[in-house]
């Protein structure tokens, strides 16, 4: 059960939200009784924060206009939420342009814990090991990101310049107007998915490469269908690169995407299954573009399936070559 302590402060949060809470709400969300909940407030004035009653039919009790709380009042488990996450955020390279943005958060954090806390915290940190090294990423400006972020909320149209990879070489940005949708972390990136009004279909913009961003009058409607992340997944599936390669596959969904996830291929019925299910074996349609194709033999060889390779014949010739290299590795044992 909750100490007296942290009920108070749940009440000092409550209140901190804004708006007139009532004493039936409050003692509802502290799970106490009202008179309770008035000793709780006499606890809090008494510390100086000025709670004030609001009488009649939809009184209660609300924050002075214009009080700020002290800042961070956290628990241990919010301390350590807010600093692990600081951490995986820094590793996983979802951070903004300004890189010290998570050492000086994370400094000032410390400032203000407990010093018993803080010191357990440090402790928890410095005994904290990762089994890949930092990412290398390209990361937005936080004005774009934020105005990207309000634009989806809102549901209103963005003008953004974009630069290109493959297109753009010579840095020229190009000026679209973006319906977005929403803003996806994927694999140490931030995207952002919407339609492009110029053409009237989906894309995927990497935010590292929008130069800036403005709201413009208007609105839209939101789309039905796959929710922003399935549409980041799916647009890097049948995005354009130099190899199109096409498979059949024996196996189940599972099988398959536990070696090719939706971000790499896509996947359609050759072979019905019967009633549908996902767990029957049977023959599948395997979609993917690839830059290069000496990933994919190895890849192959690791799902333990049949498969037969309808396009590109290069890539027949590399799966032979690895056949042929492991027979012979076998051979010398």
């Amino acid at each position: 059960m909750p100490r007296p302590t942290g009920r108070v402060l749940t009440l000092l949060e409550l209140l901190q939200s804004g708006g007139i809470r009532t004493v039936a709400e409050l003692a509802g969300r502290l799970g106490v009784e009202g008179r309770t909940v008035r000793r709780y407030v006499d606890q809090l004035i008494d510390l100086d924060v000025p709670v004030e009653s609001v009488r009649g039919r939809y009184g209660g009790y609300r924050l002075a206009p214009g009080y700020r709380l002290p800042p961070l009042m956290l628990s241990d488990d919010e301390a350590l939420a807010v600093l692990l996450g600081l951490v995986a955020g820094r590793r996983a390279g979802l951070t903004t342009t300004q890189h010290t943005a998570n050492e000086t958060a994370s400094a000032k954090i410390r400032r203000v814990l407990p010093k018993p806390l803080a010191r357990r915290l440090d402790t928890l940190l410095e005994s904290l090991d990762f089994t890949d090294q930092p990412g290398e990423f390209d990361t937005p400006e936080a004005g774009v990101l934020l105005t990207l972020a309000d634009a989806v909320r809102h549901r209103r149209p963005v003008s953004i310049r974009y630069r290109d990879r493959y297109r753009d070489r010579d840095g020229r940005r190009s000026e679209r107007t973006l319906h977005a949708y929403g803003i996806v972390a994927h694999a140490g990136r931030w995207y952002v998915t919407g339609k492009d009004a110029r053409i009237g279909e989906d894309r995927t913009f990497r935010l590292d490469r929008i130069a800036d961003a403005r709201t413009l009058p208007g609105s839209f409607e939101a789309p039905t269908g796959p929710g922003p992340a399935e549409r980041v997944l799916s647009g890097f599936a049948t995005a354009e690169y130099q190899h199109e390669v096409t498979l059949r596959i024996h196996g189940t969904v599972e099988q398959i995407r536990a070696h090719l996830p939706a971000s790499v291929a896509s996947l359609e019925e050759h072979e019905p299954a019967a009633g549908g299910d996902r767990a029957t074996e049977r023959w599948l349609r395997v979609e993917l573009r690839a830059e290069r194709l000496d990933w994919l033999p190895p890849v192959l060889a690791s799902l333990a399936r049949p498969f037969v390779i309808e396009r590109p014949a290069e890539l027949r010739d590399l799966v032979i070559e690895l056949a042929d290299r492991l027979a012979s590795y076998a051979r010398q044992a």
